[in-house]
């Protein structure tokens, strides 16, 4: 039942990575990277989700009914101590007037939820490079902020964080840049891979010539 399961999700992934090129070449609605982008990240959120489930039901063999996923936004209020920061006194005087209705709304691609509790957020991406790392950290800070949670996953199809972090190794050692980014914050950032091999910018992967498989293994 397990590897049928993954199959599945493989044989989505096939589908889809192998037929987007041509889909992109004749959309009229959008332009041919909008389309790119727009179906490998629905499906990485779509393979974050089987994963999940997968997980919680076939291997733990828990009740589903304990289990949903969204992505709802969460709202994140102003910290403790900001006004004081603030030298207009005009600004100052409006931010401690209205705090209690000044949210900003952030979330993640996949909140995962057992029992009603946040329990894991992931992030979902075809590939990611450090200086988008940065902005995943600071989602996780937000994130731990708003709902306590100080460990966040990633989930992307291809690495361009340098390092090992495409060689599908039991044991990850990482790069030097993503180290240096992850050192300056108290969050446990789980990086999972799913295709071997960096990411190059010139051998997309919906191209034949460049496709990688996606392997149970993985």
């Amino acid at each position: 039942m397990l590897e049928k399961k993954l199959k599945e999700i493989i044989n989505n992934y096939e589908m889809i990575v192998k037929g987007i090129d041509k889909k992109a070449t004749v959309s009229n609605d959008r332009a041919y990277g909008g389309v790119i982008r727009s179906g490998k990240g629905t499906l990485v959120e779509d393979m974050a989700k089987s994963l999940v489930e997968i997980a919680w039901d076939t291997v733990l063999k828990q009740d589903v009914n304990r289990l949903y996923m969204n992505k709802s936004k969460i709202n994140i209020g102003i910290k403790e101590g900001y006004e004081k920061r603030i030298r207009n006194e005009e600004t100052k005087k409006y931010v401690i007037d209205n705090k209690d209705s000044l949210f900003y709304k952030f979330g993640t691609d996949v909140h995962v939820y057992i029992d009603e509790e946040l329990v894991i957020p992931i992030e979902c991406k075809a590939y990611t490079e450090n200086a988008m790392i940065k902005r995943i950290l600071f989602d996780a800070v937000l994130m731990k902020e708003a709902k306590n949670i100080d460990k966040y996953f990633l989930l992307q199809l291809e690495s361009q964080l340098g390092g090992d972090y495409s060689s599908l190794n039991p044991v990850i050692l990482g790069s030097a840049s993503t180290h240096a980014l992850i050192s300056h914050v108290d969050i446990d950032l789980e990086i999972i891979t799913l295709l071997e091999g960096e990411r190059k910018v010139d051998k997309p992967i919906h191209k034949n010539e460049f496709y990688k498989p996606l392997k149970i293994e993985s």
